[in-house]
């Protein structure tokens, strides 16, 4: 049994997803005389699109000592509240919502969704779209920062919960230079074969340049070619088309109004065969159309996008990219961790890539110290990472499910198909019949993934009721909170926050 951290580890490929592991493992390691080398080829471009995340992010810098002052400027990141929805539903009063990031802000006025989605999905008329009802939504909407003024006491002023946007190209220039800064080596070079010992670990790696690398632990980040674990290993890989169609992605930049403050959210507006993101980054909006290839032409699919932004994507340049959905079996096998995009990919509609890449390697950190660095608890880590990613899955399939377009093929597929989880199917199923939807999220613990809040959001934001709905009573009009007295009252606490534009200027 080992008990000491790997002396040396490989990394192959750069980008957001290799840089934050080597990072990660650097600032936890190195202690331990760990070093770690990352090679990456020349010929192999980083694609700098806007890029979102969840509030996850932020443990990621904490606990690498990085400043928001220090990092965002060089990234030109936002801040984010949360997501907007905008066509998903055609249900009226429902035709938009937000999925905000909750915080103690929330406990007086948001806790009055909880209660008015209850009385409607038991088929009483009570006001429940959740942009109604959370201040991230109305600081969205506003387009403020989730930071309050300074208070009158001087005291320090505490912010909202929040999570990040960015130029992902800048982001991981950035991560770069701090892994150097923790003696981190950067080499550039390709793999041209990978040899196996007898035991199936890898042995080493034979480079172009004539290289043998040899490492006691390998991290492929070489993207969904899986140059380690998929090519050289063999590991399955499983994919998700049968419940999530989208499997392409266009991706064309725009301009900000600079007269305009910069919105605090992101924006996936449901088109024809797809929906298109739009990411406020503080030099330009990052737009991207995410669609199935079963449905739509590149062709149609760019025309369709151009068709959205108007004259904001006049003359500029549309990347093409393709996607594959899903998982490998085991993330971490032999001597191979797989991060990023070579373990699996979850399309971007909640932003939760980097959220899977900082888990795994957060994870496979704590196993591997609570294993005295060994193997023992790689069984342990790999159905936790499936568990993740199928939990991520079974919340974005919800909005397909949940959808009520009725335009296109497309929609109507993604309505219409069974192939969902078990957990969703009687998640959807008790929050219909109006069952305890509270003992039903409890029942399945942490597999959810996300917490009680945002299922509510997904299935009150779509407008997931039933069609024929009894008015209020006089008694529950005045002990409801209305859609109008929560925004009200959200209203008058958002003058206490700073503008968006305004607090990214006090970060440079």
């Amino acid at each position: 049994m080992q008990h000491q951290a790997p002396q040396e580890i490989v990394i192959i490929g750069g980008g957001t997803a290799g840089w934050m592991a080597a990072n990660l493992l650097a600032h936890q390691w190195r202690s331990h005389g760990t070093q770690i080398t990352l090679i990456e080829s020349s010929d192999i471009g980083i694609i700098g699109v806007g890029e979102g995340s969840t509030p996850y992010l932020r443990q990621f810098f904490h606990r690498l000592g990085i400043q928001e002052s220090e990092w965002m400027p060089a990234c030109n990141a936002t801040y984010k509240c949360g997501i907007r929805f905008p066509g998903w539903s055609t249900q009226p009063g429902y035709e938009q919502y937000v999925h905000p990031f909750f915080n103690q802000e929330d406990l007086k006025v948001g806790s009055e969704l909880f209660t008015n989605a209850r009385l409607r999905r038991r088929g009483t008329a009570a006001q429940a779209n959740p942009q109604d009802f959370f201040i991230a939504a109305e600081l969205a909407r506003q387009r403020k920062a989730p930071f309050y003024l300074p208070r009158s006491d001087g005291r320090p002023a505490p912010a909202t919960d929040y999570a990040y946007h960015f130029d992902s190209g800048l982001l991981g220039a950035f991560l770069k230079s701090h892994a150097a800064k923790l003696g981190v080596k950067h080499q550039l070079d390709t793999v041209a074969r990978v040899e196996l010992s007898e035991t199936g670990d890898i042995a080493r790696l034979l480079m172009h340049s004539g290289a043998i690398v040899k490492a006691e632990l390998f991290l492929d980040c070489s993207g969904f070619k899986g140059l380690l674990i998929n090519e050289a290993l063999g590991e399955p890989f499983v994919s998700f088309k049968d419940n999530l169609f989208n499997d392409r992605a266009i991706a064309i930049p725009s301009s900000l109004n600079e007269e305009e403050d910069i919105p605090s959210e992101t924006t996936s507006t449901a088109l024809r065969n797809g929906w298109v993101w739009q990411i406020p980054l503080s030099s330009r909006y990052g737009n991207g159309y995410v669609y199935a290839s079963d449905f739509a032409s590149p062709e149609q699919a760019e025309t369709e996008l151009r068709q959205h932004l108007g004259a904001a994507a006049h003359n500029k340049e549309a990347r093409h990219l393709k996607m594959r959905v899903g998982r490998v079996e085991q993330h971490w096998r032999n001597n191979c961790l797989a991060i990023g995009l070579s373990q699996g990919f979850i399309e971007p509609l909640e932003a939760t890539a980097l959220m899977l890449i900082q888990f795994s390697v957060d994870l496979f950190i704590d196993q591997m110290e609570a294993s005295q660095f060994s193997r023992s608890r790689q069984a342990q880590f790999n159905r936790r990472i499936n568990q993740m990613f199928e939990g991520v899955r079974d919340y974005v399939v919800g909005h397909y499910q949940l959808n009520t377009r009725h335009d296109s093929d497309y929609w109507r597929a993604n309505r219409a198909h069974r192939h969902i989880s078990d957990r969703l199917a009687s998640i959807l199923e008790v929050w219909d019949q109006g069952g305890d939807f509270e003992a039903e999220l409890t029942r399945h613990g942490e597999a959810l993934m996300y917490i009680r809040p945002s299922w509510y959001c997904l299935l009150a934001g779509m407008g997931r009721f039933p069609a024929d709905l009894k008015p209020l009573s006089t008694a529950q009009r005045q002990e409801l909170m209305s859609a109008e007295q929560a925004r009200a009252a959200l209203t008058d606490t958002v003058t206490q926050f700073y503008g968006h534009r305004q607090y990214l200027q006090l970060l440079k």
